[in-house]
């Protein structure tokens, strides 16, 4: 009988993304940070993350509420697009390839949560569920 199969090794290969520069390196232009457009966009994304706070607490108040019309308000997708890519303008194209992938899986993340809230007339919203849509709002919440 064969044994337990055991995946190569190739030391830092295909670990973290090639993609991400690390924050401490980043380049960020001062005077673009400081324009009205980046600081009401910041002002924005702590809006967003505020938003998956209260919604966590709604769904921690009611496992059955709809938060839906919620998520399309406060998490509009074309303002959570234009908030991010305008912070992303003040940061050099070396970092921008890597946050263009994390704006990305961002919006991506929205999506599935839109989809995983949504219940059937009538029937409960299961634990399991309920724990799907936890984990999607805490990994938004980490996100913004």
């Amino acid at each position: 009988l064969p044994g337990q199969a055991e995946a190569a090794k190739y030391g830092g290969f295909g670990a973290g993304s090639p993609e991400v520069v690390d924050p401490k390196d980043a380049i960020v232009d001062e005077e673009i940070l400081k324009s009205d457009a980046v600081q009401n966009a910041l002002s924005g994304v702590r809006g967003f993350k505020t938003a998956a706070v209260d919604m966590k607490a709604t769904l921690a108040s009611d496992s059955q509420a709809d938060i839906g019309p919620t998520i399309r308000s406060a998490l509009d997708f074309s303002k959570v697009r234009t908030d991010l890519n305008a912070i992303n303008a003040a940061l050099d194209e070396d970092t921008q390839r890597g946050t263009d992938r994390i704006v990305r899986a961002i919006l991506q993340d929205i999506t599935e949560l839109e989809v995983t809230q949504k219940q059937k007339p009538g029937v409960a919203r299961s634990e399991t569920r309920l724990g799907n849509v936890n984990k999607k709002l805490d990994k938004l919440e980490k996100s913004f």
